[in-house]
């Protein structure tokens, strides 16, 4: 499973991991299993008719590639006491999304959320309750923290702003020019940064975002706000340096592109391959 970020949560004693692949989060069914007293494997909750059907609803709402036809053949089997089905064979016949059997360092069947907290009932309704309670802390407590991580990065991002500015008023305004002038050197040298960071100038950006409050900056990532601070810095250096514009954009375009690259590497990241135990 590809993954950027693995988190867990303790839920009345038991150890449930939750892994963030792409924008959607997956939790462990098989760490699930723990707290469920008895002998019980996830394919005997997925051979149930009504697992089968609650699956197929969640599919054809969120997955576009779902395939009906093997769904159908699949529900018209479930609830048979000759019938198996894996995680594997579900999601391979399927194309399911909501379910992933994965083997290596995170090895294990995981579900979606709303699938998982479906499962939590057949652990017990208490059960259920709780893992949607520290699921929710979990996402509460990192959406506080992104926020804080984004009006820090902002703030920084301003703040080299300020030694941007005063680069220009002192190397790039001659003396004597009207306010209008000024303000547009300060913006034509805002929109080198704009490009070398975003591709696009202010103009441009609000252009193709008419419908969007505030500007590109307001609505730039936590990597891009932190890129940004880096290469306001390095662009009032260049200033310094007498360096022509062409040249510092240039510079600061694969200065940018190096640093974003850096900045997301983890998120692209593969988890290594491993031997391990699939979910049948």
């Amino acid at each position: 499973m590809s993954t950027s970020k693995k988190s867990t949560v303790d839920v009345q004693g038991t150890m449930i991991s939750i892994v963030r692949t792409g924008n959607d989060d997956y939790i462990s069914l098989t760490d699930m299993l723990k707290a469920k007293d008895g002998e019980f494997f996830i394919s005997d909750w997925l051979r149930n008719r009504n697992t089968v059907e609650f699956l197929g609803i969640w599919e054809s709402v969120f997955n576009p590639a779902f395939n009906y036809g093997e769904f159908a053949i699949i529900k018209s089997r479930a609830g048979l006491n000759s019938y198996k089905l894996s995680v594997k064979e579900w999601v391979e016949k399927t194309n399911a999304i909501g379910l992933k059997a994965t083997t290596g360092r995170y090895g294990g069947t995981y579900a979606h959320p709303d699938i998982a907290f479906e499962f939590g009932m057949w652990i017990s309704p208490e059960f259920k309750i709780y893992l949607v309670k520290e699921f929710r802390r979990l996402k509460d407590d990192e959406n506080r923290r992104l926020s804080l991580s984004w009006n820090l990065n902002r703030t920084l991002s301003k703040l080299n702003y300020r030694i941007h500015t005063d680069a220009i008023r002192d190397y790039l305004i001659p003396p004597e020019i009207t306010p209008m002038q000024a303000a547009l050197t300060y913006a034509n040298e805002a929109d080198i940064l704009n490009v070398a960071l975003f591709g696009l100038t202010a103009k441009e950006w609000r252009d193709a975002n008419p419908k969007l409050d505030g500007n590109m900056r307001d609505h730039a990532t936590v990597e891009q706000l932190l890129v940004l601070a880096n290469i306001e810095g390095m662009n009032a250096e260049f200033i310094h340096m007498n360096l022509v514009q062409n040249d510092r954009l240039k510079r600061l375009n694969q200065i940018a592109i190096r640093q974003m690259q850096t900045l997301t590497a983890s998120s692209l990241r593969s988890l290594p391959p491993s031997p391990g135990k699939e979910e049948a």
